[in-house]
């Protein structure tokens, strides 16, 4: 097969990938916050009946290309984002499109996805879907800073904005890197609650408060958009921070294992904490957060 074909073959098995592990991790968060409130929860593939009846059914609603064209911009860029990160070291399939310079591409990219969500949001109309955009714009502007801090100090402490060479750097000195630069790790980790928007920071959906946000006037295959663009998405994070952290993995089982242990740490910490408001979820991150990524900087430039 020609190098070319293993391209684009890595990429369409890389994309099921991540939205089958993506489905199925939320499938079990959900089936895990039931077990821990007593309940028994739905089957840890609901998710996936979920996504086949919402692109079975038609939508009626339309508010103008920008409602359309949200949730697609969204699938874009997180498919985009998954085609940049690599899954597995040395991959034949997996390697993808990385380049010298790709996590500064990525920290970019990775924002966009959002952006793109708000102006569809903002399209509908709909107070609910206005306010969700507000808070999660305010709460990415809160999270972003210590996450790039923690991103910099990794650049400073290695000297490479690669992904594959932060990798190498691991493979060559037998250490992860959250044993080797500790204070981006716990910055990026701490960000990492914001991203992932289980509580205490799901204040752009709260079901109870917003109807569910920015998503309150899609459904159908609108939705399903969303939501497959949502597992990907978090298939792209879990991955990054196992390539940046923990020194990738060698094949599909230690990549399951090392990502569903860094998934369980949002996870967790949501079923034993109560939703912040916009304000306390800034000031949480420009508080410990912040803190941690200074020192990740410091701590590089030092070392």
């Amino acid at each position: 097969m020609e190098p070319i074909l293993y391209k684009v073959f890595g990429a369409v098995v890389t994309i099921i990938l991540a939205f089958v592990v993506g489905m199925t991790y939320m499938g079990l968060s959900r089936k895990i916050t039931a077990r821990v409130q007593n309940r028994v929860g739905p089957p840890v593939y609901q998710n996936f009946l979920d996504a086949l009846k919402l692109i079975s059914k038609k939508t009626a609603i339309h508010h103008g290309i920008m409602q359309m064209m949200g949730p697609a911009f969204f699938m874009v860029t997180s498919i985009g984002s998954l085609m940049f990160i690599p899954v597995l070291n040395d991959g034949r399939f997996f390697s993808n499109l990385n380049f010298e310079g790709d996590l500064v591409f990525l920290l970019y990219l990775m924002v966009f996805g959002p952006l793109g969500m708000a102006l569809g949001a903002g399209q509908t109309g709909n107070p609910n879907s206005a306010i969700g955009v507000t808070r999660g714009l305010s709460q990415m502007v809160g999270f972003e800073i210590p996450w790039v801090m923690a991103l910099v100090a990794l650049m400073i402490q290695y000297d490479t904005t690669s992904i594959v060479g932060l990798m190498e750097a691991q493979s060559a000195s037998g250490t992860w890197l959250v044993f080797s630069s500790p204070f981006a790790f716990i910055a990026a980790v701490l960000a990492m609650l914001g991203m992932f928007r289980y509580s205490p920071f799901d204040i752009v959906g709260a079901p109870t408060e917003l109807a569910s946000g920015p998503v309150a006037e899609n459904g159908g295959k609108y939705l399903f958009t969303m939501m497959s663009s949502n597992s990907i998405f978090a298939f792209v994070k879990l991955t990054l921070y196992v390539d940046l952290f923990l020194g990738g993995a060698d094949n599909l089982i230690e990549l399951l294992i090392k990502t569903f242990a860094i998934y369980l740490i949002p996870m967790l910490y949501g079923l034993v904490s109560p939703r912040y408001r916009t304000e306390q979820a800034v000031r949480y991150f420009w508080g410990w957060p912040l803190f941690f990524g200074f020192l990740a900087i410091m701590y590089a430039v030092v070392f």
